[in-house]
């Protein structure tokens, strides 16, 4: 079955039983790789991280799931309350993947679409992102979308304590 613009995606939030295909599509990349471990059983950091993205109710840990809830893509979603521009809330988009085998099939702009009237939907200003400068495909993808690049990024790696 299918929709004017694609397959048939359920967009949920993830479950427990979801980590393990999130992890590994956080993992499908060169720099994922470097940084994720899909050793199974999986590190007890992941469980502890989605236990509080779950608790928190300002964050959403979201899948798009095919019609046999097989895990195609996934994203983070994060409400943002400021003072900045007017006492804006803003939706920060992150960890964005889509499974190596849906890649450029329309699959991320209908995450997009979707985590988009997520955020209006709560009343959000204004919708931002990072991405690693080395994602210049990304970059495209995003700017199609219609996201400018605005801003300069800055990141400090802490080491997680032990």
């Amino acid at each position: 079955m299918s929709e004017p613009n694609g397959p048939v995606i359920n967009f949920r939030d993830a479950t427990p039983a979801d980590l393990p295909a999130i992890v590994d599509l956080l993992a499908d990349d060169e720099m994922g790789a470097r940084r994720e471990t899909t050793a199974r059983p999986l590190d007890p950091a992941y469980a502890l991280a989605f236990r509080d993205i779950a608790w928190d109710p300002n964050n959403l840990l979201v899948v798009a799931a095919g019609g046999d809830d097989q895990i195609l893509g996934g994203l983070q979603l994060t409400f943002i309350p400021g003072l900045a521009r007017m006492g804006a809330m803003r939706g920060q988009i992150e960890g964005v993947r889509i499974a190596r085998s849906h890649r450029n099939a329309g699959l991320g702009a209908r995450m997009f679409e979707w985590a988009i009237a997520a955020c209006r939907k709560r009343g959000c200003g204004l919708v931002q992102l990072t991405s690693d400068w080395r994602r210049e495909g990304a970059h495209r993808f995003y700017e199609k979308l219609g996201f400018e690049p605005s801003h300069v990024g800055y990141k400090l790696t802490l080491r997680r304590a032990q």
